[in-house]
């Protein structure tokens, strides 16, 4: 059964806010029970314009709207859903809600992607505002960390980035947004470089824009 549309900051969505973890929660936090994302039905919900409309002008999301992905109960850490089946052509851009540790990923105005993610703790937040992605690494490892950071998007030239990560309970990580490996693969082949990328935060999260 499709979920009720969720409504944050004056933006009704349903692919990047109905599958929510209970209350928001930081990445310590238990889940709350889900269907898996196997069994969800390959749906989509009609934003109303007016609302797209405010939400652009709020900052929340950087274009119009029209549809979104249903998704009928919660994820779990390291869930996602990708169905762009029917989606026209049109420029790729991501919305990244930390609060909610859901990104979105847009083809114009129609989410074809969402997933629940990981982001920065303990003194390493995630910074917030609009970033084009800088570069594009597909088997990027991190020197700072020796750590292998897949399908990495490089968003600040300090190495805030999107890649392919354990998204799991319990798991942060140094700053950068992570998500699902195999989520991360089709997001690397979907987007280009200039490709924008807006981070809405949480009381903790440094505000920045590159």
């Amino acid at each position: 059964m499709l979920r009720t549309l969720v409504a944050i900051g004056g933006f009704a969505l349903g692919g990047t806010t109905a599958a929510l973890l209970s209350g928001g929660n930081p990445p310590h936090a238990q889940p709350a029970p889900i269907v898996r994302h196997a069994a969800i039905q390959a749906d989509r919900v009609a934003v109303p314009q007016t609302t797209a409309r405010v939400a652009v002008a709020q900052g929340l999301i950087l274009h119009p709207v029209s549809t979104i992905l249903a998704v009928p109960a919660r994820m779990q850490y390291g869930d996602y859903r990708w169905d762009d089946k029917g989606v026209p052509l049109g420029r790729t851009w991501v919305r990244v809600d930390l609060k909610s540790q859901i990104i979105s990923v847009f083809r114009g105005g129609d989410e074809i992607g969402t997933a629940v993610i990981l982001y920065g703790a303990d003194g390493l937040a995630t910074p917030t505002g609009k970033f084009p992605i800088l570069a594009k690494l597909k088997d990027h490892r991190s020197q700072t960390y020796d750590a292998p950071m897949p399908y990495t998007l490089r968003l600040t030239a300090d190495g805030v980035s999107i890649h392919g990560s354990n998204v799991r309970w319990g798991y942060a990580t140094h700053g950068c947004v992570g998500v699902p490996t195999a989520f991360a693969a089709k997001l690397f082949e979907n987007v280009s470089v200039g490709d924008d990328v807006l981070i809405v935060g949480s009381a903790g999260a440094s505000s920045r824009r590159a």
